[in-house]
């Protein structure tokens, strides 16, 4: 009964149509099904990267070489400004004076004494070199002369002593024999024998006694010709051992001289580079505070100092290009430089960001660009003013 249905469904050509196409579209799909199970399709996710051309970052304008702060020099005596020597916005050369301290005056009067300690000195070393005066080594001459002809006259004045007492002797001896004869004849007493011999030994003792001062004469001025002629020589010598010392007192006066210079150039600042007076910060008659004596900077040749984010820093380069703007309108044009210094060293930012949506503890690393002359000369006034930098790191 089935199959005579199925028969009968036949025989109408309209639904044999319909079945075939329903054979025709169950085939399509089968086959389309194994196709893509065989060979499956991946999505297409495209791998292209976005291309970089600038770095923006915040930065400050600050003369070459960064602001210096001048101080005055070392010193256990303090620092108190006397008189100041620049004025606010002048433009000094290196070594130029800044300011004069209080002590200045003291120094000068320790140098003064030093310098005039090596004039004497000078003068006692030319006095060595020179020797004795003529006028002493002539009074020394005299007093040799006059021992000499001291000793001749005295030595002849005992001489004569001497040679009256032999002859007084003589006689006294011969008296004393004719007694001693005229004794041992019974013409004499013995007692006047005595005398006489007496006579004869008190002049015979009187002899020796002349005789012992002759010598004492001699040797006695002998000695003092001998000392006078010693005292002579040394006024007219000139020891090297005497002009060495003398010397070396010059040098000790001179090295005190030096010291007394480098001790007055302490109460003298001086600038350590040109550049331009930017802040005046401490007056005549105060002491020198933590900041200084005055701020100096290059102002001929500005910079501009970035803070590039450390996750950029890796594109920025030596010599690419740079434009500078104002945050708050401070000049109109914009700045234009060069990048000529990349920092070695990562830190927090120090240029604060009106955003509130800025991160202020990110790590960042400075970048340094010489601003071209124009650009220099247009913010040669504005030391640390904050400015926006674009660096084209495609250049």
């Amino acid at each position: 009964m089935v199959a005579s249905e199925i028969g009968v469904k036949l025989r109408h050509p309209r639904r044999i149509t319909v079945v075939i196409a329903g054979f025709v579209m169950l085939i399509a799909g089968v086959v389309l099904y194994h196709t893509i199970k065989s060979h499956p399709t991946q999505p297409t996710i495209s791998t292209i990267k976005p291309t970089i051309r600038t770095i923006s970052a915040l930065g400050r304008l600050e003369p070459d070489g960064e602001v210096v702060n001048v101080f005055a020099p070392t010193s256990t005596d303090g620092a108190r400004v006397d008189s100041l020597k620049v004025d606010h916005g002048q433009f000094i050369r290196k070594g130029q004076i800044i300011a004069i301290l209080d002590t200045y005056a003291r120094r000068q009067a320790v140098l003064e004494e030093a310098q005039q300690q090596v004039v004497v000195a000078q003068n006692r070393l030319k006095q060595v070199e020179a020797g004795a005066k003529l006028g002493q080594i002539q009074a020394q001459k005299q007093v040799v002369d006059r021992l000499q002809a001291e000793l001749v006259t005295e030595t002849a004045a005992q001489e004569a002593t001497l040679a009256r007492v032999k002859a007084e002797l003589q006689n006294a001896e011969l008296e004393a024999r004719r007694y001693q004869q005229l004794y041992i004849e019974g013409a004499v007493s013995a007692s006047l024998r005595d005398t006489k011999q007496l006579q004869a030994d008190t002049v015979s003792d009187s002899l020796n006694e002349a005789r012992a001062s002759l010598s004492r004469i001699i040797l006695s001025r002998q000695k003092q010709i001998a000392e006078a002629k010693a005292t002579l020589n040394q006024i007219a010598e000139v020891r090297p051992v005497d002009v060495e010392v003398a010397g070396s007192q010059v040098s000790q006066a001179q090295a005190g001289v030096g010291r007394a210079k480098a001790e007055l150039d302490l109460a003298v600042v001086r600038s350590p580079q040109n550049g331009q007076v930017l802040k005046i910060h401490t007056r005549p008659g105060e002491l020198v505070a933590n900041k200084g004596i005055i701020s100096l900077g290059q102002t001929q040749k500005m910079v501009a100092v970035a803070e590039v984010y450390e996750l950029d820093i890796s594109r920025v380069r030596v010599g690419q290009s740079a434009t500078i703007t104002s945050k708050n309108n401070a000049f109109a044009d914009v700045l234009h430089g060069k990048v000529f210094e990349v920092g070695l060293e990562v830190g927090k930012k120090d240029v604060l960001n009106t955003d509130p949506a800025a991160q202020f503890d990110a790590r960042v690393v400075e970048v340094k660009v010489h601003l071209d002359p124009k650009s220099s000369r247009q913010v040669a006034g504005l030391t640390n003013l904050s400015v926006q930098m674009e660096i084209n790191v495609q250049s």
